[in-house]
């Protein structure tokens, strides 16, 4: 609600609410007004105290006297106040407005936070960094179950010490504030909200995923700033993000995306059935100490002066029996006591809710089932904790206010049930890839206006966007791709998906946009060559880390930007010293006080962020790393690639190797797009010493895909390259290699275990049913890891991964899957001219026999109806001529038995019997046969041709 709110305005409303919170504090040690007000002589106070109203606690009535009224507000209007901001306008209004959380950036506003020193091993450059809590660091992983033991002895600390002991609640209060202000000083960012704070299981139990008013993160314009996210003016007045990644998911940034990676974790299931409970513990202690409900609902526990003086008295009185356990022992106790019980009924309840619901409705996933509890267990703590809280100040209103409240309570937490019990993660990520899809739809500036009827873009929900997509007459094509690749961009920047997930991440994307799998993988790899480490699994990238560095850069460039329109002829010489290595560009930019050096400090840059961002000011490096980077991509494909042209003799198998030869393919569209990204980079050069070495490692690196990008016409790279660098292309291509050795089995695992990585559905089963071939124990390993990752949605990968499994333990007949069948159906050299689409179909759809030794497939003068393929084993075919002599003819594995006959809707030439132990054969229905005829006009000739030739030979024998 308050995202799109200046961060001037709200830092000044910061400032007042921190002065009355102040305020606030000193009146705990110090008020002569407020007694006043609640002076029983009083006339016209509403808050004046009552003497002749009996408030009994453990059958005695307290003394009532005027009383400060510090902690009473605090307690019983300040604190609900805030549960009930949480619920309506979210988490971000809380954070924004937060004193404590302002308090704890004074040490930030200051610039003086504590930082770790690092010096450059190789050029001695100090470099001083904010130092972050680890998110692999005990803190890193434990930090929501301390902030809940500080909130437990925050709830206990209340109830024994400082209820109403002003005194004590001021030190209380002075304490956290000093707390916080000291985490701000050791930790970067908004550590003390993140990692430390006692309220912060509270904002995640009410704020989400989401406020009933509060702003959406991840639909509409994407904007940089978000909902409650560490921001910072220029003196210019524009706002820029001040974040330093101190926390990813960061709930101030994105509190729904942040409640859905956590939503399926245990820790969010100990603090939802945990926190219920500490709550009716918490009211109920008071009920169980005094003996009624009026000590809770007068709000008498906050002006009592005696609290201290209690906490060795009866800590329980029930049925009129004072029960000899001191408060100081029974209010923990039972606090803790409710806590677990709630956590125990709360998993309880879980595990039936979601017997109940599947049974009901079995297509929800176990993430919308966990949100469906969550929800309930929210709306109704809710409700019962504002059957006491804010009580004693309510009651004074009139009958038909209180009413009124009470009502409005119903009427808010059931609009907020209503607009959450329908959220789902895959309604979430659907939603914001629309928003990818709406930002990408208007960077192409198409015209959208005629199909919106008055309508703007950023108004369309998720599915008229995919709809709109769909139907605009400009968005087909290459403007499809670059819409897709826009997104895929951004996604991986943000840490959305990888390398490895995107395909089935975005799957669905893909098909409203009609992207097929092997354009995503080459859209995939081009991202990979215009920025390699974007592809770089060793980076671990987040919308956090991205927002961090990508306002870290903006500022360098408004530097450069700045010294630009200062004085261009002075930065020119500067910069001309940056190109010949006399200087640094940090030097450059320092020149005018430490520019650089306090920006990297402000948003937390390690010594390698800073070189990297810096050295990519410099195009020159920029270009000479990205190609080092490109060259040493193409030298790994390069030695895949011989090991597949050359693999171990085991795999020299006639399916094997169209297996080895489906993994050549990926190699080689891989190879094809980065050379033409190192082709870019070198038409960027005349010539010279680095850009020759470039030229002749990629003439060397990609013999067999250069010669084909050098001749395509349309790119025309005999003209846009320098003739000196075509010339040492040229020399390299032809320059003859010496023929390696075939490779070693076990380094032959290891390519495929690296071609295992690759996205591509297809890409993986091969290199999977391959490495099984060679180590079935590696492959057992790598199938099992493979079906126990979500990103198991293609049934062929899956089907492998299973028979890999059962080969090892079931000795039961052969089961060929889908994969293997289609590398037998594409060594054959009939079927192999298929399209891809139709081997696949028929790999699925194609059934398999089995036959023992001796078996007769067909008697001669049969007629076939459908086309036999040998998958293994080998048969005789025996046919008498008309001499009468027995001529025999062995067919081997991968051929067809009656491609002549099923054309010809002729008899069977001979008698085909089984000579090995055993002889599996696919079966092609005559009818599916001839629909591949006429379907596919290529494979049409090419049976032609192959059959005319096979019929001339034939005449050819019986002539002679």
């Amino acid at each position: 609600m308050l995202a799109k709110i200046s961060e001037k305005y709200m830092h000044r409303v910061r400032w007042c609410l921190t002065c009355g919170w102040l305020l606030l504090i000193f009146s705990l040690f110090y008020d002569p007004i407020s007694p006043l007000l609640t002076d029983p002589n009083s006339i016209w106070s509403p808050f004046k105290v009552n003497p002749q109203v009996c408030i009994s606690v453990q059958g005695e009535c307290i003394k009532q006297s005027s009383y400060a009224m510090g902690a009473s507000l605090f307690w019983g209007l300040i604190v609900p106040c805030g549960v009930f901001f949480l619920l309506v306008f979210g988490h971000e209004f809380w954070r924004r407005i937060c004193p404590l959380s302002f308090m704890s950036q004074l040490f930030r506003g200051l610039g003086k936070q504590r930082q770790r020193k690092r010096v450059n091993p190789k050029t001695g450059q100090i470099h001083y960094e904010l130092v972050k809590i680890k998110a692999d660091s005990w803190l890193g992983r434990n930090y929501l179950k301390l902030q809940f033991a500080l909130l437990y002895v925050g709830v206990c600390g209340r109830i024994l010490f400082y209820d109403s002991s002003r005194i004590i609640l001021g030190i209380f209060l002075l304490f956290s504030i000093g707390s916080a202000i000291l985490v701000g000083y050791l930790y970067g960012g908004k550590a003390w909200c993140q990692y430390f704070c006692p309220m912060a299981p509270v904002q995640e139990f009410y704020g989400e995923p989401r406020g009933l008013l509060n702003s959406v993160a991840h639909e509409g314009k994407q904007a940089i700033i978000t909902q409650s996210m560490c921001r910072r003016q220029n003196s210019d007045g524009t706002e820029v993000s001040a974040c330093v990644a101190c926390h990813s998911p960061c709930i101030d940034i994105d509190a729904e995306r942040t409640y859905w990676d956590w939503v399926k974790k245990p820790d969010y299931k100990f603090l939802y059935y945990t926190y219920a409970g500490l709550v009716v513990g918490f009211f109920v202690y008071y009920y169980l100490y005094s003996g009624n409900w009026n000590y809770l609902l007068s709000g008498a526990w906050t002006r009592q002066e005696n609290q201290l003086e209690t906490l060795f008295n009866p800590g329980f009185y029930l049925f009129n029996t004072p029960i000899p356990i001191p408060k100081l022992v029974a209010a923990p106790l039972t606090v803790a006591l409710f806590s677990a019980l709630g956590y125990f009924i709360g998993i309880q309840l879980d595990k039936f809710y979601k017997s109940y619901q599947l049974q009901r409705n079995p297509i929800l996933t176990p993430q919308q089932l966990q949100h469906q509890i969550y929800t309930l267990t929210t709306f109704w703590v809710f409700n019962f904790f504002f059957i006491f809280a804010g009580r004693s100040y309510i009651g004074k209103l009139p009958l038909g206010l209180q009413y009124l409240f009470n009502v409005m309570l119903v009427v808010v937490s059931t609009l907020w049930l209503y607009r959450t019990w329908g959220r789902s993660p895959e309604g979430y990520a659907r939603e914001s890839l629309a928003s990818r899809l709406r930002q990408q739809l208007t960077r192409l500036q198409l015209d959208v206006s005629r199909f919106l009827e008055g309508r703007s873009l950023e108004s369309l929900n998720a599915d008229e966007v995919y709809v709109l997509a769909k139907i605009l007459p400009g968005f087909t094509g290459d403007k499809r791709l670059e819409a897709y690749k826009g997104i895929l961009r951004d996604s991986l920047e943000e840490g959305y998906v990888n390398s490895t997930s995107s395909l089935e991440v975005l799957q669905q994307m893909r098909q409203e946009l009609g992207i097929s799998e092997q354009e995503h993988l080459t859209i995939l790899t081009e991202l990979g060559v215009e920025d390699p480490d974007l592809l770089d699994p060793n980076q671990q990238r987040s919308r956090e880390n991205q927002l961090r560095l990508q306002s870290f850069r903006q500022r360098i460039r408004g530097m450069v930007t700045n010294k630009r329109r200062r004085g261009a002829t002075g930065l020119g010489r500067e910069l001309l010293k940056v190109v010949k290595k006399e200087k640094s560009i940090s030097d450059v930019l320092d020149k005018e006080g430490g520019t650089v050096e306090s920006l990297s400090q402000e948003y937390g840059i390690t010594l390698e962020e800073e070189a990297k961002i810096l050295g990519n000011l410099d195009e020159e490096e920029q270009r000479l790393r990205r190609s080092n980077i490109l060259l040493r991509q193409l030298q790994d494909l390069w030695e895949v690639e011989q090991a597949l042209l050359y693999p171990p003799s085991s795999l020299d198998i006639p399916y094997l190797k169209t297996g080895l030869g489906i993994l050549c393919s990926t190699v080689a569209q891989k190879q094809r797009v980065i050379a033409k990204g190192v082709l870019k980079i070198l038409e960027q050069w005349d010539s010279g010493t680095e850009a020759t070495r470039i030229a002749l490692a990629l003439g060397s690196l990609t013999v067999s895909v250069l010669p084909e990008l050098l001749e395509d016409r349309e790119q025309n790279w005999e003209q846009r390259l320098n003739p000196t660098l075509i010339s040492r292309l040229q020399q390299q291509l032809k320059q003859e290699n010496d023929t390696p050795t075939n490779v070693p089995n076990d380094v032959m695992v290891s390519y495929l275990e690296t071609l295992l990585a690759e996205p591509d559905s297809l890409t993986k089963a091969v290199s999977l049913y391959l490495l099984a071939q060679l180590n079935l124990e590696r492959g057992q390993q790598q199938a099992r890891q493979l079906l126990d990752s979500y990103l198991m949605l293609n049934p062929s990968l899956k089907e492998t991964a299973q028979q890999i499994l059962t080969t090892a333990t079931e000795n039961e007949s052969r089961v060929v899957t889908p994969l293997e069948r289609l590398l037998y159906l594409s060594s054959c050299d009939l079927l192999k001219t298929l399209k891809a689409e139709s081997l696949m179909e028929l790999a699925y759809q194609v059934p398999f026999k089995n036959y023992q030794q001796s078996d007769i497939i067909w008697e001669q003068g049969e007629i076939s109806k459908d086309l036999l393929l040998l998958l293994e084993g080998t048969v005789e075919c025996q046919r008498m001529d008309e001499e009468g002599e027995l001529n025999i003819e062995e067919i081997k594995s991968v051929q067809l038995l009656n491609e002549l006959e099923i054309l010809g809707n002729m008899e069977v030439r001979g008698t085909f019997v089984v000579t090995s132990n055993l002889a599996y054969v696919l079966v092609i229905e005559g009818t599916m046969f001839n629909e591949l005829l006429g379907q596919d006009k290529g494979f049409s000739r090419k049976v032609i041709e192959q059959e005319s030739r096979r019929l001339q030979q034939l005449q050819h024998l019986t002539s002679s």
